[in-house]
């Protein structure tokens, strides 16, 4: 103890009078203070993963205490479990953005398959999927990168939410099942290196067409306002973080933000069935479709402190003419067209 206590008044001395010696704490403290908006706004995306963990906890608990948590309340403990992680994800998307779904007259009563911008984080998806199944009692299957179901803790609540991996054949075989089906054709690229100007960056991504096709069913498609105005990808560095992502297919791309923006999905008008259209067609139809949803709803280029005044008042969009999204769009020299037609997202 007489070591500890000799240290403790010797050494720690020392520090201190080094720190107020070389170190100008008033300079620090500022600095500090100064700095705080821009550290805040890097951590805030870390909230979005410790609810994907409580939501994975919460499956877990589940399952493991099914037998007298579910006994007598629900014959299913995975739904009793997805109807938990809905009503936290709700909660955080009516608190947190004042999150709403508009154009839910365009919903068909038979299965469907919804196409979907990608935000630099799916927070609207997450949104939507908690709505519909705790509202509208319709639980929405989605398609999510591989690298997803290698995340330490994801694999059970990835399950019990129904996301699959998705390959043609897989996506079209949950659609005949009478399940409606969310795919995001543009996936972790758009999210990654998609901007605030809400341009598509599906490439020559049609895998999504193809199951629509096979499956029969028609589309649904939705774009969530402000979506790029809630969570951010860091712009400087663009050409190491493509080829990052063309090497391993894992997405690092900083996302910065989480900002409490007014988020809106809308749903247009569904797209039937029509045996007539090839896959590229189709592909075209519904991306001028998302682009139609894009330009009646997004004020383009997007606007933080607009989305943020959003919560209180909307002061209606303009018009002005749609970007063509065309059959490919990378907006960079370094990215190529994926040749891949049978990826689904």
């Amino acid at each position: 103890m007489g070591f500890i206590q000799y240290f403790m008044d010797n050494y720690t001395a020392s520090i201190y009078d080094i720190i107020v010696e070389y170190v100008d704490t008033e300079y620090s403290l500022w600095l500090t203070w100064f700095l705080m908006p821009v550290i805040v706004t890097f951590l805030l995306p870390a909230v979005i993963i410790i609810l994907i963990y409580i939501s994975a906890i919460i499956f877990h608990l589940y399952r493991l205490y099914r037998m007298k948590i579910v006994d007598g309340v629900q014959a299913d403990w995975k739904h009793a479990a997805r109807l938990a992680v809905c009503a936290l994800w709700d909660a955080h998307g009516w608190l947190w953005h004042g999150y709403e779904i508009r154009g839910l007259e365009n919903i068909p009563e038979g299965p469907f398959l919804i196409i979907y911008y990608h935000g630099a984080l799916p927070i609207d998806m997450y949104y939507f999927i908690a709505r519909m199944l705790l509202f509208k009692r319709r639980h929405i299957h989605t398609v999510a990168d591989r690298f997803m179901f290698k995340i330490p803790g994801w694999a059970t609540l990835l399950e019990g939410l129904c996301v699959i991996p998705g390959t043609v054949g897989t996506c079209a075989s949950v659609l005949r099942n009478g399940d409606s089906l969310a795919i995001s054709p543009g996936g972790v690229y758009e999210a990654q290196f998609g901007d605030h100007y809400y341009r598509l960056h599906w490439r020559n991504r049609i895998g999504f067409a193809k199951v629509a096709l096979e499956a029969k069913v028609p589309i649904v498609p939705m774009f969530t306002q402000n979506v790029r105005e809630a969570f951010r990808t860091v712009g400087w560095l663009r050409g190491v973080w493509l080829r990052v992502y063309g090497a391993t297919r894992v997405p690092l791309a900083p996302v910065y933000g989480g900002f409490p923006v007014k988020l809106v999905s809308h749903l247009g008008a569904p797209l039937a069935y029509d045996p007539a259209l090839t896959p590229d067609q189709l592909q075209k139809k519904v991306a001028s479709a998302i682009e139609e949803l894009v330009e009646k709803h997004q004020r383009v280029p997007g606007s933080i402190l607009q989305a943020l005044t959003e919560r209180l008042y909307e002061v209606p969009k303009s018009s002005k003419q749609a970007v063509s999204n065309g059959k490919c769009h990378n907006g960079d020299a370094l990215s190529h067209c994926d040749s891949g037609h049978a990826k689904v997202s």
